[in-house]
């Protein structure tokens, strides 16, 4: 099976070296991080006032715009690379006085340490269809410890079953694949993955034919 190039040895630190912190999370960078904070807003009813974790947070593609919008402090990232989201703590944020880089925690096994229990909103955008398919999952089973988590949004590409057990080119043109990144999945797959949550599937047009998730705790 494929592996993702995100799992590569010196991956991040061979890109940040070249200075390609945007580079690394796929381009796009101001078109998605746009679209991220409209669902967060428009979906999640994010308001300044709430506390975000952004999982898989990069280069703060989502958070440069998340952390002007929110109130200081209450914006929360993790990812795989701590050194990925300090050069974008360093080049993008227009204050970086309003996000402690303390709050940018390595994490790569969805374990979010050191995250508060104040979190309200979370957003994992673009980072499912890079990982192994019990990723989602696990993701989910840890967010339930977070008392007032209200929503989970999170996104990935969904392939018909009787076309999922091959290469499949989304909406947006991109190719994914059952079996290496970017991977697609069923509906009922993440439908089982998110056993205990209520699940509502968007329909809206996101960046590369992604498909937006609404996870809120069962009977919330």
């Amino acid at each position: 099976m494929g592996r993702s190039p995100y799992l590569a040895p010196d991956f991040y630190g061979k890109a940040l070296a070249e200075g390609r912190h945007r580079a690394i999370v796929g381009g796009r960078w101001d078109e998605t991080g746009r679209a991220q904070m409209a669902a967060l807003i428009e979906v999640g009813r994010l308001a300044p006032h709430h506390h975000l974790l952004d999982i898989g947070a990069g280069a703060l593609r989502l958070g440069c715009k998340a952390v002007t919008y929110l109130q200081p402090g209450h914006y929360w990232g993790t990812d795989a690379s701590r050194e990925l989201m300090l050069a974008g703590h360093a080049a993008e944020l227009a204050d970086p006085a309003r996000l402690d880089p303390a709050q940018l925690i390595a994490d790569d096994a969805f374990a979010f340490p050191g995250v508060p229990e104040v979190i309200t909103h979370t957003i994992a955008f673009a980072v499912f269809p890079h990982l192994p398919h019990d990723c989602l999952g696990l993701a989910l089973a840890n967010l339930a410890r977070f008392p007032r988590l209200e929503v989970f949004l999170f996104t990935v590409f969904l392939a018909p079953e009787a076309q999922a057990g091959a290469p499949f080119r989304q909406p947006d043109g991109v190719v994914t694949h059952p079996d290496r990144p970017p991977r697609h999945v069923l509906e009922r797959d993440v439908l089982a993955a998110a056993a205990g949550w209520d699940l509502t599937k968007h329909d809206r047009m996101l960046p590369r034919g992604q498909v937006l998730f609404e996870a809120r705790r069962a009977g919330g």
